[in-house]
């Protein structure tokens, strides 16, 4: 006769496999494993776009032709010298960026350039006061160096081949400017050596474009601003640039890029108010290492 449910045994353990006891046992393991794993295997799967990189370096030479005016007014703005040429020409130099990814959409930009430039004036002429002609020799000059960079960090959206990014920062720039003077009039002389130097900090938004076309080349855009407000120094800079890529080997490329930027900065003391105006145009070319 078939057993009934009177006739099952009474001690629940004794019909409970060994193996499903060990399992019973292991099931708060075994599902904390299983849940690691699910978690892990998105992260191990993900991959950034084709059109970013886990880290990216630009190092290369920068050839912007540069016009730079600088305006001195007297406190109460009863004189001026108008605008000066203080920057002139199109040396290159050097400049260095370097992009890197923390994770698969989001992560670092740092920019950097410094440009100098120096000029020298004279002036050699006579004047004559109440009968008498004075010989006037004068000669000033100047070396200018700019410093510019600037550090965001960058949210990047869309996927596949074309992502577009939006990043928040800070801009730095220092303006230096050392000069030697030097005056004869009448056989009497002078001179005069001094530095005078201008750095600040300012809020930086950016604005970028990163477009594949094919495993070995890419296109790219940037656009960033920085303004500073109030106090003693203000003023702001503007700057934006296209580029191509190409990458003949996996991890080493050349790139070609034209930028250009804007600076307008202003800054005052017990004596003077300064302006400074500044636009940089040019081509880029870097070597171009990625991994």
């Amino acid at each position: 006769m078939p057993p009934t449910f009177r006739d099952a045994p009474r001690d629940r353990a004794a019909v409970v496999p060994a193996s499903a006891t060990s399992l019973s046992r292991r099931t708060p393991g075994l599902l904390a494993a299983a849940v690691l794993a699910l978690l892990a295997a998105p992260a191990a799967q993900a991959e950034p776009s084709p059109a970013l990189d886990r880290i990216s370096i630009w190092l290369g030479g920068y050839q912007p032709q540069v016009e730079g005016d600088l305006t001195l007014k007297s406190r109460d703005g009863s004189q001026s010298t108008g605008p000066q040429r203080v920057l002139q020409g199109d040396d290159t130099i050097y400049r260095a960026r370097i992009d890197w990814l923390l994770f698969d959409s989001q992560g670092f930009s740092v920019d950097f350039f410094r440009w100098e430039d120096r000029q020298g004036r004279s002036v050699r002429d006579a004047f004559s006061f109440n009968g008498t002609t004075y010989a006037v020799d004068a000669s000033l000059d100047t070396k200018t160096t700019l410093d510019m960079g600037n550090f965001s960090y960058r949210w990047w959206f869309g996927g596949g081949n074309t992502v577009f990014g939006v990043g928040l920062g800070a801009a730095y720039y220092k303006i230096q400017l050392d000069y030697a003077a030097r005056a004869s009039i009448g056989g009497a002389s002078d001179s005069l050596i001094d530095t005078d130097s201008k750095e600040a900090w300012a809020p930086l938004v950016t604005l970028g474009l990163r477009h594949q076309l094919t495993e070995q080349v890419r296109l790219y855009a940037d656009v960033s601003g920085a303004k500073k407000n109030g106090g003693d120094q203000n003023g702001d800079i503007v700057n934006g640039g296209v580029g191509v890529e190409w990458f003949p080997t996996k991890n080493l490329g050349i790139g070609a890029e034209y930028s250009a930027t804007r600076i307008r900065y202003n800054w005052r003391n017990d004596d003077v108010q300064a302006k400074l105006n500044v636009d940089l145009h040019g081509p880029s070319l870097y070597l171009r290492l990625r991994f």
